[in-house]
């Protein structure tokens, strides 16, 4: 596949919808890192991105949209139907807490909370949509989807992004599937996974993506039993990390403290690689990190 002309086109294609979100660079811990601020995109992380690209890259059927999801691209696909005058069933596990099942709600979907985890929730999503021929907006594993997310990297790099290294948060892979298919060999990415929800280690590890147990603080997010094929395709040989909790729950606070961005805790997950020491730069070596999601539950301010 051109993944660079997919994601050019999905670029223009999606522009009038998406906000274009800050870069910064920051020093953090004594490190200095370029970050990228996607948690302020529309309904609080990247998802937007794919699921407007997925929207206006395929016909909709009468039947609608149906998605499943841990809560922030459920969010993104309700947001985007909305905005494009489309109806939506969501399905979402009770994992993925009140205040992204709030936020979901608040964008006028037809939303099904289901108990378990995310793999439930697309389980029923499957169901849905064999019954009424709505169409499956997938979370990560689907071209229109990846190539969405890609525009994210795309973005940054036209905004002057000078670094040898980008840390990613991974769940099911759709984020850094997108970067991985816009940088090619041009810079260093490195994945960075829950240690209690790491499919893409696993998989990397296993040779071929397997099933894995999701526990943990950022399980609501990067919480995928299995890695998606297409993120599994592109990231063979990729420098891939885990990170603790505490580790994950440390960044969220130095994210708050040091430049006031309250952020989940997978959009701190990726910095937290850094401030652990699970991933340690070579001298000289630029880093820049990627900040994919500020759906902090339970809200501060409600």
């Amino acid at each position: 596949m051109d993944w660079s002309g997919e994601i050019s086109a999905a670029a223009a294609r999606i522009a009038p919808y998406l906000r274009r979100t800050p870069v910064m660079d920051v020093v953090l811990d004594g490190l200095p890192v370029a970050l990228k601020l996607e948690h302020l995109q529309h309904t609080g992380s990247f998802k937007a991105r794919g699921a407007f690209n997925t929207l206006l890259g395929a016909p909709v059927p009468a039947a609608g949209l149906v998605a499943a999801s841990g809560g922030n691209h459920g969010a993104a696909v309700a947001y985007a139907a909305r905005t494009l005058g489309h109806e939506a069933r969501i399905y979402v596990p009770e994992m993925a807490g009140p205040a992204k099942i709030a936020l979901i709600e608040r964008q006028g979907a037809d939303l099904v909370v289901l108990p378990g985890a995310y793999a439930n929730a697309l389980e029923a999503a499957r169901a849905y949509e064999a019954e009424t021929g709505a169409a499956q907006i997938h979370a990560y594993d689907a071209p229109l989807t990846v190539a969405g997310q890609g525009t994210c990297m795309a973005e940054w790099e036209a905004q002057g992004l000078e670094v040898d290294t980008v840390l990613i948060a991974v769940g099911g892979g759709g984020l850094i599937a997108g970067a991985l298919a816009w940088l090619g060999e041009r810079r260093k990415v490195v994945a960075v996974e829950p240690e209690r929800s790491c499919a893409l280690h696993a998989a990397l590890a296993a040779g071929q993506p397997v099933d894995v147990e999701v526990a943990g603080v950022a399980a609501n997010a990067l919480g995928a039993r299995r890695i998606g094929d297409i993120c599994f395709g592109l990231a063979r040989g990729i420098t891939s990390v885990t990170v603790t909790d505490a580790a994950i729950t440390g960044a969220q606070a130095l994210l708050w403290r040091e430049i006031r961005q309250l952020v989940e805790p997978a959009g701190a997950t990726a910095l937290a690689a850094l401030t652990s020491g699970a991933y340690v730069p070579s001298p000289g070596e630029r880093v820049a990190v990627l900040i994919c999601g500020g759906n902090i539950a339970p809200d501060p301010l409600t």
